[in-house]
């Protein structure tokens, strides 16, 4: 019928099927339009356009200029210098030879400048994932009894998460890693970092025996149990190198342009410990060392591979968990320092090169990378202008691993474990974790619920135990969607209608109760949707001087309905009928109105029932009072 405005409610005949498929899946899966406009152009253009969107590298390569390269080869320089000790380190937390973790800057980074869609990103190993490969791989072969079997199972867990990162980004499935929320990701961190700080205390005392569980409670007993093996010698040495790494960390923070300290303060760290370890002979004082290092790239690994069904199952668990924790931890870094440049990162692309790069890396002796925080921040700090400083980088690692990988070979254990103390301190995240309980109880909870079971329990069960918590909430608010009576702003030139309770002093009109409904209506909450406004209606009978006469249904956020929805709204139909409640509904959107004509309902409310706006709405139903 015609409103107010002069404007009709559009009752066009529904979309095909066909439509409606693309139309969803466009929106489900390419929500970014990537091809918009790609049919209407030349052949030519047509696959410079398709080629640009899949090999990123094609788009800003030719445009590429010296300018830019100075500032990128100063970041990879600069990122080298911490993924030398990073490397080593988190090999060593993996449980791998410490050669392997500088094999894995070398590939990866090559496959991340092709196929990456973030200019800031810097790919490297990362602790979380390296405990945790540790942990799982470790409970079904131990490293110390058959080093060789633990470091093929890592190649073929890191095999399987290349085939699932790269399957979830061509299928455009990157809404799986919106499950793990921030909360989670937050709690999950802090409480790794409390584990994996406690498990240096092995390297800081100079231990040789210690436990293969990764739980507070196990490590703890483990360092006490054995303290006879405490080393004063090593102690020292270790609480000097954090002193010094904390204090670089801590200059770095409060004078931003003396941040290049922090960032050399880990390769002072190994270098000083290269030299005091070779000059002072500190094996002979309980000072443990890398020991050697072969010069020469990643050998093929792919003979390596070992898909035996005794082990598959641990492989495959191992390749998909840790596969989910990188890619959310990767894709949301890459995303927040593109926010700061006000550039946009793909997940989904992010998804396939993440893929590619683990793949090729369980090839060629990698295991599992990703985009850790504090290599992309010093990137980011160092100016990097394009992903040609991870190619820098990867040039850089060649050349430690042709001629300098020796001389790392002196370094000492209990530096790398201040390295990685260091580095895990600052991902224990106090004030986040006050700002969740000052803002959201619930996402405190989901996060606390995350630290406290992977610091107590186990990294996986910590894990699951947040996601589902997290999917509950979810799920409470797909069954229990907000409703609220809506009411005009009174003194506004504008016909506002707004939430009661939010704005009580909104001005009713008398025998008509106007409701917006704020979610799709379906079968997992078409029940409490019309209980919910029965409710609104009993209780407006009941505390008004005037019976309810019209129902109004604001449906302006809607977005879809399925036949349980519908027959929702007939039943309401039909049980407020008997007592001359009549029903309008309020701009429905395309999907809800079309599938509304094809059900037939708009026949059981009538078309003149459908208004554009509330106040279309509110002032039909007051002519029909005025008349009744």
């Amino acid at each position: 019928m015609e409103t107010q405005s002069g404007k009709t409610v559009n009752f066009s005949e529904p979309r095909s099927s066909k439509t409606r498929f693309l139309s969803g899946f466009k929106e489900t899966f390419f929500p970014d339009d990537p091809f918009y406009g790609i049919s209407k152009e030349a052949p030519l253009r047509k696959a410079k356009r398709i080629v640009e969107y899949f090999l990123p590298v094609v788009q800003w390569l030719p445009k590429y200029n010296l300018d830019q390269f100075k500032f990128d080869l100063l970041a990879g320089i600069t990122i080298t210098s911490l993924a030398i000790p990073q490397g080593i380190s988190y090999a060593k937390l993996a449980n791998l030879p410490p050669i392997i973790g500088l094999y894995s800057s070398f590939v990866p980074p090559l496959i991340y400048a092709v196929f990456g869609s973030s200019k800031h990103l810097a790919v490297g190993t990362v602790a979380a994932c390296s405990l945790l490969i540790a942990a799982t791989i470790g409970g079904m072969v131990s490293p110390k009894d058959d080093p060789e079997l633990y470091l093929h199972l890592i190649y073929t867990a890191t095999f399987f998460t290349g085939i699932f990162q790269l399957l979830l980004g061509l299928l455009r499935l990157g809404i799986l890693v919106d499950f793990l929320s921030h909360s989670t990701i937050t709690g999950f961190m802090g409480g790794t970092a409390v584990i994996i700080c406690l498990q240096q205390l092995k390297g800081i005392f100079g231990m040789i025996h210690f436990t293969t569980k990764t739980d507070v409670v196990h490590v703890l007993r483990a360092i006490f149990k054995n303290r006879h093996e405490w080393r004063w010698e090593s102690a020292t040495v270790g609480i000097t190198f954090l002193f010094f790494l904390q204090s670089a960390r801590y200059l770095g923070k409060k004078k931003p342009n003396l941040a290049w300290v922090s960032t050399i303060a880990p390769m002072v760290t190994v270098i000083v410990g290269c030299l005091f370890a070779y000059f002072g002979h500190v094996e002979k004082h309980g000072i443990q060392i890398v020991g050697p290092l072969k010069k020469g790239v990643n050998p093929i690994s792919i003979h390596f591979l070992n898909f035996d069904s005794k082990y598959l199952s641990v492989t495959l668990q191992t390749g998909i968990i840790t596969g989910l924790i990188a890619l959310a931890e990767g894709i949301a870094i890459g995303r927040s320092f593109a926010t700061m440049t006000n550039q946009q990162v793909d997940g989904n692309k992010e998804m396939v090169a993440f893929g590619l790069m683990n793949l090729a890396g369980s090839l060629t002796s990698c295991y599992l990378t990703t985009g850790p925080f504090s290599k992309t921040a010093v990137n980011f700090n160092a100016g990097c202008k394009t992903a040609m400083s991870n190619v820098v980088m990867s040039l850089c690692m060649l050349l430690t691993l042709l001629f300098l990988a020796p001389v790392f070979s002196y370094t000492p254990l209990v530096a790398l474990s201040a390295i990685i103390m260091s580095a895990m301190l600052g991902l224990i995240k106090y004030e986040e974790a006050y700002h969740l309980f000052k803002v959201d109880k619930f996402d405190f909870s989901i996060c606390m619920v995350a630290f406290f079971g992977v610091a107590f329990l186990d990294m996986e069960t910590g894990l699951m135990l947040s996601v589902g918590l997290s999917l509950i909430r979810a799920l409470l608010y797909v069954a229990r969607p907000a409703t609220c009576k809506l009411g005009k702003l009174a003194d506004t030139r504008l016909s506002l209608y707004r939430d009661i309770e939010q704005y009580p002093e909104t001005m009713k009109s008398p025998g008509i109760l106007a409701l917006q409904l704020g979610s799709p209506i379906y079968y997992a909450n078409s029940t409490y949707i019309r209980e919910r406004i029965l409710r609104w209606i009993r209780e407006e009978q009941r505390h008004s001087e005037h019976p309810v006469e019209h129902l109004l249904l604001d449906l302006s956020g809607v977005t879809s309905i399925d036949t349980t929805g519908i027959h929702a709204l007939e039943e309401i139909h039909r049980i407020v009928s008997p007592d001359d409640i009549k029903i309008a509904l309020v701009n429905p959107r395309i999907k809800v109105m079309e599938k509304l004509i094809l059900s037939n309902f708009v026949e059981v409310v009538r078309q003149e029932c459908i208004f554009l706006s509330i106040d279309d709405a509110i002032a039909a139903c007051k002519f029909s009072l005025h008349t009744s």
